[in-house]
């Protein structure tokens, strides 16, 4: 593994599990025991992946948090999670003088009930910690790359974590530690950390959000960048833009692009490859690893291909999680689909596509607008870096369609008109943006995820 880039240092396997041994015995002093969980509040670093071990050596939960998160904030979680001990900048230097005297002798082998948890504030805003309810026992299936599903990967890989590891996209790469895989974990998102990371450390994978890839293209000569290393890179949280998507076609390859649709509650997986995706253009893929797709009406009855309805899925692994905060589980149907509250089709041939969730759909005059599709569309003007699309309330439409943008670059001087005459050329006329706000910067967490929620409040709901 080698901590945040500008550290230059690397830290072996064996330092790894020393230093791990050392941690474990400081939280257990510290009330940390079987089933016990521990929160992480500390940004990505060697003593973040220290301490996630640490739990897993002594059968502890660890639940990635965020770190920065407002006190009422912060308060609201710590009252759910009820952690035996929350590790933050308070008293990370303590826990680390205190794991430089403990013995690295190698520990009793436990296994945790848990695997881990991650927190989430859902479509709700309230509170929630997911937890996999896995037994925390390495095998070899939990650090399978998804890219061998269509050909052979080199092993070990080297990883790149670009995001952060509250995120269920920066955690799960310690699975792939257990398995060998080298990891480069950078302590914040940078664009040009990245291609800087890839080209020092020869990357071989990493897994992105959209956003996170339009920055990295849009870094100033990154087609110039050596990319050689990469063998394949996930994209998932959200649907992919099309024009990106081919950014990235010519940037790597149509074959070195994997998407992927899924949840943190793991009901399930559809992924597919670039090229397939060339075939299916705006698909994000089959069934994954054993998992089955229906497609239901309002009243659970499937839909016939083609049609927009909500997403369920079946799976092995769609069993293993619960909820602290009080959220319901997904409610299975008889035959034990379940579903996350999302919308999309099916074509003839199984292929999955994305509307968009049932919570953050827009009713328009009576007509269902999907913000995905909306920004989708509007991304690809040259002049907008990044958009966000609400629906807010009107006496005349119920609600209007409203977007929330940030220009920037070379062609920046962008009208609320110009954005309103570009989603025309693009979008059927109901879809259009009624209203356009101009941000100097779009709120998004380090996850470079929005609270939709928190935004339609803050313009009077």
């Amino acid at each position: 593994m080698v901590p945040p880039v500008g550290a230059q240092s690397d830290v072996t396997l064996d330092q790894l599990e020393r230093a791990a041994n050392r941690w474990a015995r400081t939280l257990a002093t510290r009330g940390a025991h079987l089933g016990a969980l521990v929160g992480l509040a500390i940004p990505n670093s060697v003593e973040f992946v220290l301490a996630a071990l640490a739990c897993w050596k002594i059968g502890a939960v660890p639940v990635p948090m965020r770190w920065d998160l407002p006190p009422w904030e912060r308060t609201r979680l710590l009252e759910v999670l009820r952690a035996a001990i929350v590790v933050d900048e308070d008293n990370k230097d303590a826990l680390v003088a205190d794991a430089a005297a403990q013995s690295d002798a190698t520990l009793p082998e436990t296994v945790s009930p848990m695997q881990n948890g991650i927190c989430s504030s859902g479509s709700t805003g309230l509170p929630k910690i997911i937890l996999n309810t896995r037994p925390a026992e390495w095998t070899s299936s939990l650090s399978e790359p998804f890219a061998a599903h269509w050909a052979p990967v080199p092993r070990p890989q080297t990883i790149l974590v670009p995001g952060p590891m509250y995120h269920t996209n920066g955690f799960n790469p310690l699975l792939y530690l257990l398995g060998g895989d080298r990891l480069v974990v950078l302590e914040k998102f940078s664009a040009v950390a990245v291609l800087d990371a890839i080209e020092r450390h020869r990357v071989t994978h990493f897994t992105a959000t959209p956003t996170m890839l339009g920055r990295i293209a849009d870094v100033p000569g990154a087609a110039e960048r050596d990319l050689s290393s990469v063998e394949w890179v996930m994209q998932g949280a959200a649907a992919m833009p099309p024009d990106l998507l081919h950014r990235w076609f010519e940037l790597l390859s149509p074959e070195r692009i994997i998407m992927a649709y899924g949840m943190t509650e793991n009901l399930g997986l559809a992924t597919l490859r670039g090229d397939e995706w060339l075939q299916r253009p705006g698909s994000v893929g089959r069934g994954f690893r054993e998992t089955e797709i229906r497609i239901l009406d309002e009243h659970a009855v499937p839909v016939p291909a083609g049609d927009i309805g909500e997403i369920y899925l079946r799976a092995p692994m769609n069993d293993t999680y619960r909820y602290l905060g009080g959220a319901p589980p997904a409610v299975p149907t008889a035959d034990g689909f379940r579903s996350a509250g999302d919308l999309g089709r099916l074509d003839q041939d199984g292929y999955l596509y994305i509307a968009d969730r049932r919570t953050d759909m827009i009713v328009s005059g009576g007509a269902n607008v999907f913000p995905a599709e909306v920004e989708n569309a509007l991304i690809a003007h040259p002049g907008i870096v990044d958009v966000v699309v609400l629906g807010l309330k009107d006496p005349e439409w119920g609600r209007r369609v409203h977007a929330v943008v940030q220009v920037g670059g070379s062609e920046s001087d962008v009208s609320a008109e110009d954005v309103v005459d570009y989603a025309k050329g693009r979008l059927a006329r109901y879809k259009v943006p009624k209203t356009v706000e101009f941000v100097d910067e779009i709120p998004r967490t380090e996850a470079t995820k929005v609270n939709r929620s928190a935004m339609i409040a803050a313009r009077g709901g």
